[in-house]
């Protein structure tokens, strides 16, 4: 886990497995997610080594096999949590995808508010040939990419390639390896020249919906009378910087 200025790098670090889940990785991602400082404004998430994320850990998997319903049920609450601690994460959070992106893998780039992929990724909801169903991740996968092409990707299991997953809103950008550092920092750019607590605002005003037409106008209200809101009306009518605007930090 790296830090530039408001940026916030966190790679899984079990290259020799993928980057597999298990207890010890989901409980340091959910810490990451939970106890981000306010400053931090954007979140990359990557993987080492040769994969994304693979999904779950064998010797997880192995360990859970063993457990009663209700020691399963505690189990998959937590990983329940670690979903919804990244999906609602104040920070903008960006998805670094390269090689297999399976199972939990796959649910890690649905939770994430945008997602870039190299062109060789590859994604699959890998539960069913396990005699398994994609659980915990269902509510946030269906909430990106609908209910009809969950139904078809659950029931088959079938791997698919990072054009497909751009193409059911899996993933928002396809690119080369090469051009993929410049892209994510084209994105930061964009996320840094925001109003922090706008961009926060904002995700939250669309997990919120549907909402009635008041409850959208006093949000509105509200950022309007905001000292950041305030801030930023005034920049773009006197033509200068806002001063929430910050520089994207170079990485070495």
């Amino acid at each position: 886990m790296d830090r530039h200025g408001p940026v916030l790098r966190v790679q899984l670090n079990r290259p020799e497995v993928r980057n597999a889940l298990n207890d010890d990785l989901i409980g340091a991602l959910y810490q990451v997610f939970t106890t981000v400082s306010t400053d931090i404004r954007a979140i990359i998430l990557g993987g080492e080594g040769p994969a994304f994320c693979a999904g779950g850990d064998l010797d997880w998997m192995r360990k859970a096999a063993a457990y009663t319903e209700e020691e399963n049920k505690r189990d998959a609450t937590l990983v329940s949590k670690l979903w919804a601690a990244v999906q609602n994460c104040h920070a903008f959070t960006l998805a670094n995808v390269h090689g297999a992106a399976m199972g939990g893998g796959s649910g890690l780039v649905a939770c994430c508010d945008m997602a870039i992929a190299t062109e060789d990724s590859k994604f699959a909801f890998s539960e069913v040939k396990l005699g398994l169903i994609p659980a915990t991740i269902g509510p946030f996968v269906v909430d990106k990419i609908g209910k009809g092409h969950a139904r078809a990707l659950f029931a088959t299991g079938e791997v698919f390639s990072a054009q497909r997953a751009y193409e059911i809103g899996l993933v928002h950008e396809v690119v080369a390896s090469k051009d993929k550092e410049a892209l994510i920092t084209k994105k930061l750019r964009h996320v840094l020249s925001a109003g922090p607590k706008a961009v926060a605002g904002s995700k939250k005003l669309v997990l919120d919906m549907p909402l009635s037409y008041e409850e959208t106008a006093a949000r509105l209200a509200a950022f309007r009378a905001s000292e950041e809101g305030q801030e930023g009306l005034a920049a773009f009518l006197e033509k200068r910087t806002a001063s929430f605007v910050e520089q994207v930090p170079e990485v070495e």
